[in-house]
């Protein structure tokens, strides 16, 4: 089969075609042989960052940018970066953008110290760039580059004041200046108080002072009293350091046992004295004289004669012997006359 020239022409245009769309592929660092790695940087400002710049580490171009998207709005605005090397990246690296002189604009990752690195999909950290900007301004015009470091000193110290102050913060600090008012009230009346009690005439520490004062000057007026109280307490403890307290505990045990004895034979039978006490014949022999005492002395009362002879020529009474004692009258009162 034979081919034509129109064919081999179109061929031709075919194949040039495909090998200068890999050659600008490859120049912008595109592989098509090679599983494609891509992370993500986000930014508010890319100051020119656009499609196909290098991404950079350490003066190194490790890939390119793929894509950036702001949405409608373009306040966050998120960077593509294809990494054309098989690189690590750590997980706590930050993306900077180095704007140039010359107008071009890199994209540079700053490696960090994390044990561990980004995949594919992940996010990079990002941070605001001095770049080659920065340096050119501070080698052309010093000055300016100081006002302008401190203009974005000044600057994130006001969002730093913006978000402290918020609505909650500062209800917060009315109250705290509200406390320390009430503080500052409560510290007066004290102070006023405080003066009440150190006043020289009549608070109440110097009263105080004074009574102190009054019984010092007392004590010491009646020193020599006290240094005789205490003479004679130091002799009374040396007198009692003195005494043997061992022989005269060993004397009082010795009398309370001699004591005790004494009591025992008291109680017992044996003895005189335990006998009195605890034998009754004693006193029924007792109650038996006591009682012919009785009789005795009502017979001679009531026969007198029987004992005693008053005339020579009386008799004695002999016979009806009293036996036992009469009833004693002589205790009654006498009837009242009517």
């Amino acid at each position: 089969m034979k081919i034509n020239n129109e064919t081999k022409i179109g061929a031709r245009a075919v194949v040039g075609i495909l090998l200068l769309i890999l050659g600008f592929n490859f120049l912008k660092g595109k592989s098509f042989f090679k599983k494609e790695k891509f992370v993500y940087a986000v930014f508010e400002d890319i100051q020119g960052l656009g499609k196909s710049n290098p991404v950079v580490i350490n003066g190194l171009q490790i890939g390119h940018i793929a894509d950036l998207d702001g949405g409608k709005l373009l306040k966050r605005i998120v960077v593509t970066v294809e990494l054309t090397k098989d690189v690590l990246i750590p997980s706590n690296s930050l993306a900077v953008i180095n704007p140039s002189l010359l107008g071009s604009v890199s994209l540079e990752i700053k490696l960090g110290n994390a044990g561990t690195y980004l995949k594919t999909g992940d996010t990079l950290l990002t941070t605001l760039s001095g770049g080659a900007f920065d340096e050119a301004l501070k080698m052309i015009n010093p000055v300016l580059y100081e006002v302008r470091n401190a203009v974005k000193s000044l600057d994130s110290v006001l969002h730093i004041v913006t978000g402290v102050f918020d609505p909650t913060t500062k209800n917060n600090i009315k109250g705290v200046i509200e406390n320390l008012n009430t503080v500052t009230a409560s510290f007066t009346v004290s102070a006023a108080s405080l003066q009440t009690l150190l006043n020289p005439q009549t608070g109440a520490l110097s009263n105080s002072l004074n009574n102190v004062n009054a019984f010092t000057a007392n004590l010491n007026g009646n020193n020599s009293k006290l240094n005789n109280i205490l003479g004679n307490a130091e002799k009374a403890s040396n007198n009692l350091a003195n005494i043997n307290l061992q022989k005269t505990l060993n004397t009082l045990d010795s009398a309370a046992n001699q004591l005790k004895s004494g009591i025992a034979k008291i109680n017992s039978n044996s003895g005189s004295l335990g006998l009195l006490l605890n034998d009754t014949k004693l006193y029924d022999n007792l109650s038996a004289t006591s009682n012919k005492i009785n009789i005795l002395l009502d017979d001679i009362r009531v026969h007198p004669k029987r004992y005693l002879t008053i005339s020579v020529f009386s008799k004695k009474d002999k016979g009806n012997y009293i036996t036992a004692p009469l009833i004693d009258d002589t205790l009654k009162l006498p009837e009242k006359t009517k």
